[in-house]
């Protein structure tokens, strides 16, 4: 299962893929029958007399559309859910992660009633053609442009969805906090499946003194994390695929190569990467990078910091580091 063009390492699979889908099942289990009750409400004048309370019902037919770069944990996570609400589901893993999507096919169905759960295997044409069809709610995890193609079929039902994107993450470095700490966890959260996490900081904001001190802190912690040799290293995972190498390869004429830059084709290997001095013109910084490449954009202040992440399309997540309590409060 892990290899040289397996995009994960083993712990990192262990621990993303099986341990986080054993933890959601046995706060499921442990939970479900108080989930389950009734909610009591307030009543109001006209509704005195009444019994008023909240019922929980499934809502039928759920399709779940999963992922490539957690295919096993954003197939089983969301449909613990479903079936814990009591839906029948349809569950439709990535075509991208063959031997995963193999996996789920051969296994589930020997464990789960087949009245009411079914692995549909399509292309991205035949799912188009599968959304044409009534759902009861439609849980879909990737792009926004697939997410805005499934709100589109969905609304012609008026099916609801739960629609979970991609953004760029914004990474804020005050000049007061302990930058070892923050390159720790900086280069953790960028690095950790190559990059291909939704959550993961996308870029850093910071002054262009920090820049200097974290740019030597990250490639201390790059060496600590992967070695002198990343490619070598049996931590630091692959991308996903030929065009995804691509399409980061072309993203590193960005800015300054610091850290890292290597490529490996064959391999679909791209080093650790850390960019200064990247300006909010440059490719990588027009689309969310899903890869191994941090840049960093250095900023007068946090007043700064924050007038440029409201300038773009809202992120997933926004980071901050600041040894002052204050910084990281939303104002």
């Amino acid at each position: 299962m892990w290899g040289p063009l397996c995009p994960q390492p083993r712990f990192e699979a262990e621990f993303s893929e099986i341990l986080l889908c054993k933890n959601e099942l046995h706060e499921t289990l442990n939970n479900l029958s108080h989930w389950m009750k009734d909610e009591h409400v307030d009543k109001n004048t006209a509704t005195r007399l009444d019994s008023a309370f909240i019922r929980k019902d499934p809502y039928g037919v759920v399709l779940i559309i999963a992922p490539w770069n957690y295919p096993i944990n954003l197939v089983l996570v969301p449909l613990i859910g479903a079936i814990a609400a009591g839906n029948c589901v349809i569950v439709k893993p990535s075509e991208m992660t063959k031997n995963s999507e193999m996996l789920v096919a051969e296994v589930l169905p020997n464990y789960l009633d087949k009245d009411c759960f079914a692995i549909v295997t399509a292309s991205a044409q035949e799912t188009t053609r599968l959304l044409e069809n009534k759902f009861d709610y439609i849980f879909y995890t990737g792009s926004p442009s697939v997410g805005r193609i499934i709100m589109t079929a969905a609304a012609k039902h008026l099916t609801p969805v739960t629609l979970e994107l991609g953004g760029k993450n914004p990474c804020y470095v005050s000049d007061t906090c302990d930058v070892q700490i923050v390159a720790r966890r900086v280069a953790w959260g960028r690095f950790f499946n190559a990059g291909q996490t939704c959550i993961a900081p996308d870029y850093v904001l910071c002054s262009v003194a920090m820049q200097e001190k974290l740019l030597v802190a990250l490639s201390k912690v790059v060496n600590d994390f992967y070695g002198s040799n990343p490619q070598e290293s049996p931590n630091f995972g692959r991308i996903v695929g030929d065009k995804q190498f691509q399409r980061l390869q072309e993203m590193l004429c960005s800015g300054q190569v610091v850290i890292g830059g290597e490529t490996d084709e064959a391999q679909r290997y791209v080093a650790p990467t850390v960019l200064a001095d990247v300006q909010p013109s440059d490719p990588i910084m027009q689309e969310e990078i899903f890869g191994p490449i941090l840049p960093i954009i250095t900023v007068a202040n946090v007043d700064e910091a924050i007038d440029f992440i409201n300038s773009r399309e809202r992120p997933l997540v926004v980071y901050a580091f600041s040894s002052n309590s204050k910084v990281p409060q939303p104002p």
